[in-house]
């Protein structure tokens, strides 16, 4: 039976992940598009090994790139993943039996993720809802250059097993995104027009506590003590660098 599923990433410098992540959709996939913005390592050539379409297109956000890699899949379902995260097998079998007779035009998964060496059970990591799996004609990204989301135009239903994020492997690596995304988000806001809310940067106390203490991050070790306090320091840089954007405009 032809299989009626596209798995779609966009990459860039993700030699060290992509190898797990395409190893565990091969089976499952009818294609896999590859939408990648200037990799130098060795992620095309890993691409190419499993048999991907690939597309370049250069960055300008993240809704705009895998908007792009949606057109261009070709099959009734699209699966889209990040090079850092896996589908465990009993995912893909789970994905496979539902796109049998599927109930909804789209699925949500639940992804568990790993961070700094350790599976991570709380702190809202553990079994996190991701819009994922989509009827292509029913779908498209929405959002700014950063946090774009699925919009789905009919009913979701949900999976039950999880994929697993990859995530952080070290606090360096972690930082670097960090001001990546930071920065991102305050120029979508700064283009939207997003009025500074001083208050904001006094947020960090209740975003650790709703991590750490609500959600029960303090069962992950140090490791859930260190994915708190980092998270909560998000909006407040966000906020931050949205006020130095408007600042030099005075």
């Amino acid at each position: 039976m032809q299989k009626e599923l596209s798995v779609f990433l966009i990459t860039k410098q993700e030699g060290k992940n992509l190898d797990a992540c395409l190893a565990s959709v091969k089976d499952l996939a009818g294609e896999i598009v590859i939408v990648d913005s200037g990799s130098t390592d060795d992620t095309l050539e890993i691409a190419k090994k499993y048999g991907a379409i690939i597309y370049h297109k250069d960055f300008t956000s993240f809704t705009e790139q895998k908007n792009f890699a949606l057109e261009k899949t070709t099959k009734t379902w699209s699966l889209n993943l990040d090079a850092d995260e896996t589908l465990t097998p009993a995912l893909a079998r789970e994905i496979e039996d539902t796109l049998k007779n599927p109930k909804y035009d789209a699925y949500e998964l639940l992804r568990s993720s790993v961070f700094l060496g350790r599976h991570m059970k709380h702190g809202g990591m553990a079994k996190e809802k991701c819009l994922r799996l989509v009827k292509k004609s029913k779908a498209k990204y929405v959002g700014g250059r950063v946090h774009e989301r699925l919009e789905v135009v009919g009913e979701i239903g949900l999976l039950k097993n999880i994929f697993m994020h990859n995530t952080y492997i070290s606090i360096e690596q972690y930082f670097a995104k960090f001001n990546h995304y930071t920065s991102l988000a305050a120029q979508t806001m700064y283009e939207n027009k997003k009025k500074f809310n001083p208050l904001k940067l006094l947020a960090s106390p209740f975003y650790f506590s709703k991590i750490y203490l609500f959600k029960f991050g303090f069962l992950d070790g140090i490791e859930g003590f260190l994915w708190a306090l980092f998270s909560s320091f998000y909006p407040v840089v966000k906020y931050a660098k949205l006020w130095d954007l408007q600042r030099k405009d005075k």
